[in-house]
Order: structure tokens, then sequence, then C-alpha cells
């Protein structure tokens, strides 16, 4: 071992102990946050109001704090917007976390002195956790490359504002500063394309050995390393390169690719962190989801996946949820959300300890004709057939197509874009449906009523979806394609990019 990653050891083995305490006392660990937070907050605007210092219990939160969206949130951001202390939470947010709404525009997230340490706190103990299950330390001892946001932040109401990637890189411990790349230049640059080239130029020499970013731009960067060096694969130009870190994305539609262009298998480390507060991480080597992290000032709520939709739905805390089901996910933080609705839907795999995988958004689905399709069971009969035909997939969305222009019964329409078509599309394509008729029934009995006719595949040309994120102005950084739509926004303007056969 090299002098860091021997200075860290006792560190990582303190971190896998937390860990593992966290594990094992998540439901006392959430009945001492929410007395903590509704003690810490109850004399704010919004805990005056609300009634904090009465509640004691999950029943006391569910009499007196509705959920809400980010525009039933609105009002309480404006104000602190507007200079005005103690709204949501004690004094004002040390950070605002803006990100993109699908309808609410651009949304303030507010990061509070308490919450942000717990962003960079989480996903240390993640990686020094992994070390201390795996043994490996090696990647402590050379370069690491975070591919995120720019740091640069604007001023909004005297509050830094900017993405959540952006903000963390402020977070950075010194210790750790020396051994991270890109310079804060060249992550300052916006155009992602002149990014991109930059970190090339300053990680070509490095001893690489720690990468984390969302998997379909870490592709790129992979791809215009082996472009410049004229290499067959990364791990010839990084040789220690031995982690990958990642999240916001399901790894697995992009794992063979990203293998194939590393050259062998390697370790990763999944991630589960919003701008709303560091949710998940993975504990376990091999993958068996991911921890819930539980004692991080977030109380979670749990909403029946097919009730999330409703004005009343069912209101359970984690002691009630069940392995298998489909939840949507509802926050409480020390950061001063409230009864928020997060927009993602998780599946627990385990409940003793809490392990989840996330299996899609609340408002990212597909139910034109009562099937309410998610974006864990495409994403599983697409792999598990691209898999056994030996196929990669770069990317891929689904819509419906409710009115064929071709006539005849309505479908479900995947834009895919392939390393290499397979074979036959027409025979790839029923056997992706057979595997999606299995997991939803609804979706069965629709194509066996002839309702919907089985699904079709548009193969996409090279680099559709980049240039289709260029034109959004979504090149690089945390952004991601949603692999499902309820509408045609996305289908239409893919339809371009469709490859002539």
């Amino acid at each position: 071992m090299g002098f860091r990653s021997t200075v860290i050891w006792p560190f990582a083995k303190i971190a896998a102990r937390r860990i593992d305490r966290m594990a094992a006392n998540a439901i006392a660990d959430q009945q001492k946050v929410l007395c903590q937070l509704m003690d810490r907050a109850k004399n704010t605007v919004f805990g005056r109001e609300h009634g904090f210092a009465r509640i004691k219990t999950h029943q006391d939160l569910v009499s007196a704090v509705p959920l809400r969206d980010y525009e039933a949130m609105r009002p309480y951001i404006e104000r602190i917007k507007a200079g005005e202390s103690d709204v949501l939470w004690p004094g004002r947010p040390r950070y605002f976390a803006k990100t993109s709404g699908t309808t609410s525009g651009v949304k303030y997230i507010p990061m509070s002195r308490e919450s942000t340490p717990l962003h960079f706190g989480t996903a240390r103990d993640a990686l020094f956790n992994y070390y201390a299950r795996t043994g490996n330390g090696r990647w402590l001892d050379g370069k690491m490359i975070f591919l995120s946001g720019s740091p640069a932040l604007d001023d909004v109401g005297g509050i830094p504002t900017g993405r959540l990637s952006g903000i963390s890189n402020h977070l950075v411990p010194a210790w750790l500063r020396t051994h991270q790349l890109p310079s804060w230049k060249t992550n300052c640059i916006e155009d992602w394309e002149e990014k991109l080239e930059r970190i090339v130029d300053e990680t070509l020499q490095a001893d690489m050995r720690l990468i984390s970013g969302i998997p379909p731009w870490v592709q790129m960067y992979y791809e215009r390393l082996l472009a410049r060096t004229g290499k067959r694969t990364v791990s010839e130009i990084f040789p220690n390169y031995s982690i990958f870190v990642y999240g916001g994305v399901n790894f697995e539609p992009y794992r063979s690719k990203l293998e194939e262009l590393v050259g062998k298998p390697i370790d990763s480390v999944e991630t589960y962190p919003a701008s709303e507060g560091f949710i998940a991480f993975q504990d376990t080597f091999p993958h068996q989801g991911l921890l819930l992290n539980t004692d991080a000032g977030m109380f979670f709520e749990f909403i029946p996946a097919e009730e999330a939709e409703r004005p009343q739905p069912t209101r359970l805390w984690l002691h009630q949820v069940e392995p298998g089901v489909h939840y949507a996910v509802v926050l409480h933080t020390n950061a001063g959300l409230w009864g928020y609705e997060l927009g993602d839907t998780v599946q627990f795999v385990s409940v003793r300890p809490y392990r989840l995988v996330v299996s899609g958004r609340v408002k990212h689905f597909i139910s034109a004709f009562g099937e309410h399709v998610i974006g864990k069971e495409v994403e599983e009969a697409l792999l598990s057939v691209a898999r056994h035909v030996g196929v990669n997939i770069i990317e891929f969305t689904v819509a419906p197509q409710v009115n064929p222009p071709e006539g005849g019964p309505p479908y479900h329409e995947w834009f895919i874009e392939f390393d290499s078509l397979p074979s036959d599309l027409d025979t790839f394509a029923l056997a992706v449906d057979a595997h999606m008729r299995q997991q939803n029934i609804y979706y069965d009995d629709l194509v066996r009523g002839g309702i919907l006719r089985p699904l079709v595949i548009r193969p996409l040309q090279r680099d559709a979806f980049r240039n289709y994120m260029k034109t959004k102005g979504k090149l690089g950084g945390q952004n991601k394609v949603p692999r499902l739509s309820n509408d045609r926004h996305i289908a239409v303007e893919l339809e371009s990019f469709i490859l002539k056969r």
C-alpha cells in the first residue's frame, strides 16, 4: 500500500463500522431523526404553521404535514430568495442546488449548514466502506476524476447557487483536492465538448485510478481517450484504474459497453445522491442493492407507487415497507423540505437491512392505455434479451404511439441506439416484447386482447442521443435521458435520427 492508503485504512474501518451500526439500527435512527427534525424546526415559519412542537409520531406527522411537490414549496423558497430567515429551517441555506424540473422549470433546493456536509460525508464513507470491505485502497494513491458540472456558482438572494455536482466540488477537503482532476479552470468550462477535450488533455498522462460520473458521459470520455491515443482499451492508458463510481442512472444498460472500452471488468460503487439529500449507497460487494441512509438528517416516507397520483395516498414510514413493492419516496430533511415528493420510485430488495433499488420516476411511465409500464420493467426486458444475443445497448427511450401513421393498433415505440444492430431486429423486438408481457400483466392483457400490437423498435443513428441532448443544451454533466415518457415530446425529436434500413 502507498502512503495515503495506509493512513486512510483505520478511518475506512471506522466508516465501515459506522455503516454497520446504521444498517442495524435503521428504525430507531428514523424515530430519532423525526424527533430531532421537529424540535430543530419548530420555531421556523413552516414549523409554527404546521405545529411541529406537537409532532411526536409518524401519525402526528401525517395529520399535520401534507404532501407537496416543488410548486407547493415555491412560496417558501421565494421568501428565502427575498432575504427572509427561519422560513423552512433555522437561518438561511448555505447553498441552493439548482435543478431542472419537468413541470416546475428551474428548482432551487435548499442545502443547510447541517445537510451540506452530509452530501460529501456520505460519498466519502461509501468509498471508505468499499476499501474496508474489499481491501482495495490503491485508488487513494493515484489520481481521481469526477466528471461533474461547473463549480462556478451564481448568487440567488445572497445564497451561492449551482448544480449539486458543482457544489460538491466546494466540499472536497484539502487532503483529497491535490489528487483530484480535472483542474478547477477546466471544470468551469460550460461547453461539454470543449470541457471534455481539456479533461483528456489533463488526464492522459496521469495515474488515473478512480473515475466517477454518469455512465453515458463517462463512456464519451473513454471514447475520446481511445481516439486521441489510438489504444484499444482504457486500461492500456490507465493500468492502475481500479474503481468506477456512479449514480443517477442504472449502470446495467451501459455495463457491457463500458467494460469493453476499459478492456476488463472493473469494481464499481453505486450511489444514490440527489439535490434533496444523499438517499442511499452500495454497502456490499458484490452488489445487493443500496443501503438506505437512515441516520443522515432525513426522515423517509413511502407511498405505494400506484397511489402516487391520488389526493390522499397511503403514507408509510420505514417500519411499514415490504420487499418487492414499488414505492414513491417522500422526504422530510434538515435542509427544510417537508412532505416533499422526490419523484423517484424505489423497491426494497431487503428490510434487514433496508436495501433498495431505484425502479423509476413517478412521472416517467407509460400508461396511455392503462398498462402503467415503469422504468425497471423496460430496462430488465431489453437488457435480458441484449445479453442473450450479445448486443450492446448505448442508450434508449420508450414512448407510446397512440395514432400510428401507418394505421393499425397503437403500440409502444422503442428508440434504441445499438453499438451494433442485432442480426434480426424483428426477432429481437418480439423477444423484448415477450419479456415485457411476462413482467407486466396489464401490458400482456392489452397485447393479448389486440388493443396494442407488440412493441416496435426504431434503431437510431450513432450518437443520436448525444446529438439530441446537445440540441437541448444538456450535453454532459448530470443530465440524462428519461427511459420512459407518457407523451411523444422526446419521440418526435428522435424521429429524425432513425436509421434507414
